[in-house]
């Protein structure tokens, strides 16, 4: 590449990184003069970037909005993860497969010929988690609606597709967080139901799907809301002070409220229990993700072990083959006989006449 096609890169990259740059500091980063600046920001102003002088003690450039979008410049390092996230845009459930690939197509006919090897080589197949029915696409323009009002803090008005709720028995998955309102939760009819009132703060993914973290103004409490399932209302209402959530960590918010925990971090699962297993801890603990084992001999291990139902951990505990002896608590003992029974019956039932 050219020097000077190499500068104005490098030039280019560095209004990119933060909003105001004196222009004395970005002569000291490329190592040239002043003059040399303002003559590379004159042919990045022709090649159709808006670049902006400020005045001042510190008088600089800034790299400002355009009515249209300019010739794009990356380092190389940038081109890869350009084409590394297109290819796997397919699994962000927003349904922007098409227009990633298209993207993708452009991207690599003006990439140089050894990056464009590079890319070329790097042949990926993205796969989503396994589940008996396809998730559900999220219109992305409701998704720019969203992050818009919890961009602005604006209480966002909404109609609401509820969640059903899970059963005792069934399992609190990321399409059923414990928090998720349901007809019968909410003593609402989803046809008939007014438009929910809520603060959006923050716009999350998880597991393949996205979901809105808002204070409902009408339950007076948090709410986790699935994003495919909200038709934002126009216009949004007032501006709000911003909460914390419980916690102060989203992540840490969202993902205990969808073990079923009140997401403030006080707490894991809401059951907890401990066993011992004739298995070394080796064997054990590359099939557990947030338990703990610890090794009582060579054959031998204990294991605490979160999950959402007693039956539930039962059940996560019983996948090891092995012997078990159940530390505590008495919860999850009776879960086990509970389970016995149940596998007993499956084994004395006669097989009916195959069709």
């Amino acid at each position: 590449m050219p020097k000077t096609s190499a500068r104005l890169l490098s030039l280019l990259s560095l209004l990119q990184a933060r909003r105001d740059w004196p222009g004395a500091l970005l002569a000291e980063r490329l190592d040239i003069s002043a003059r040399t600046v303002r003559r590379d920001v004159d042919r990045l102003r022709e090649l159709g970037y808006p670049i902006v002088a400020f005045k001042g003690p510190d008088g600089g450039y800034r790299l400002d909005a355009g009515s249209e979008l300019p010739p794009l410049l990356f380092d190389d390092e940038q081109a890869v993860a350009l084409a590394i996230a297109l290819q796997i845009a397919t699994t962000t459930g927003v349904g922007i497969e098409e227009a990633a690939a298209r993207a993708l197509t452009t991207v690599r006919q003006v990439m140089p010929a050894r990056l464009r090897r590079r890319i070329e080589t790097l042949r990926f197949t993205a796969v989503e988690r396994p589940t008996t029915r396809p998730d559900p696409q999220v219109d992305s323009a409701v998704l720019m609606a969203l992050s818009a009002a919890v961009h602005a803090r604006e209480v966002l008005r909404f109609d609401y597709v509820p969640v059903s709720p899970p059963t005792a028995d069934s399992p609190t998955t990321a399409d059923s967080p414990t928090t998720a309102d349901s007809p019968s939760a909410a003593g609402d009819d989803p046809v008939l139901a007014p438009p929910r009132r809520a603060q959006p703060h923050h716009l999350v993914t998880w597991g393949g799907r996205w979901y809105l973290v808002a204070w409902d103004l009408d339950r007076d409490d948090w709410r986790i809301f699935r994003a495919d399932r909200i038709t934002p209302r126009t216009p949004t209402g007032p501006r709000f002070t911003p909460r914390e959530v419980p916690g102060g960590d989203v992540a840490a918010f969202v993902a205990g409220r969808f073990r079923g925990s009140d997401g403030s971090g006080s707490g894991g699962w809401p059951c907890r229990g401990e066993v011992i297993l004739d298995l070394p801890a080796a064997a054990v603990s590359r099939h557990v993700h947030d338990g703990v084992v610890e090794e009582l001999g060579p054959d031998r291990c204990r294991l605490v072990l979160g999950s959402w139902s007693w039956t539930g951990l039962a059940a996560a505990v019983g996948r090891f083959d092995a012997g078990i002896e159940v530390v505590g608590p008495p919860e999850l003992r009776d879960a086990f006989a509970h389970l016995a029974r149940r596998y007993a019956a499956a084994a004395a039932a006669r097989p009916g006449p195959l069709p």
